[in-house]
């Protein structure tokens, strides 16, 4: 379970009182660990303004449903809960050249019968095809929305991610 190895990693690298947010109630309940856990969506958080120092979102945003509605949503409640001076930090499938030849491979029903991850992979791409290709295909409105709601610090695409790190603008809606 990906959501649980994510808050452990980040309870080992020092971080406290973590808290986190998923759609899914089941990943919700069976996650064991420090942080405190909440079923609700991105774009209605259930913080305070101005209480978190950082806003992770890894893999999340992929998802939503309407582009760029939701994620203009999603940005202004991380930019909401964040203090003047926070940081908003995500990790998001980018098509790079890598990804174009990792979609490629996928493609190859031999490939996904010997190798488990690219099946995994593939599998995941059939049942989120929507929402995937949306955010895929939608990079300009995306770093553009990031760029209105927090001063960028790192803005890296490749290997098939994009990670951006981002301080709160001042006046961020």
């Amino acid at each position: 379970m990906a959501f649980n190895r994510k808050l452990h990693a980040l309870s080992r690298l020092g971080f406290t009182r973590l808290e986190g947010v998923d759609l899914s109630a089941a990943l919700v309940a069976r996650y064991q660990g420090p942080a405190k856990l909440y079923v609700g969506e991105y774009k209605n958080l259930p913080f305070d303004n101005g209480s978190k120092d950082i806003v992770i979102v890894q893999g999340g945003l992929h998802h939503l449903k309407r582009l760029p509605e939701d994620l203009e949503q999603t940005l202004s409640e991380a930019a909401r809960v964040l203090r003047d001076d926070g940081r908003f930090v995500a990790v998001e499938p980018w098509l790079t050249p890598l990804l174009v030849c990792v979609h490629w491979v996928c493609q190859s029903r031999i490939t996904r019968r010997m190798v488990p991850k690219i099946d995994a992979l593939a599998t995941m791409i059939d049942h989120e095809r929507d929402t995937y290709e949306q955010w895929l295909g939608q990079p300009q409105i995306i770093v553009h929305l990031f760029d209105r709601f927090f001063s960028a610090e790192l803005s890296s695409s490749r290997w098939g991610k994009y990670v951006y790190v981002g301080r709160k603008r001042t006046g961020a809606p």
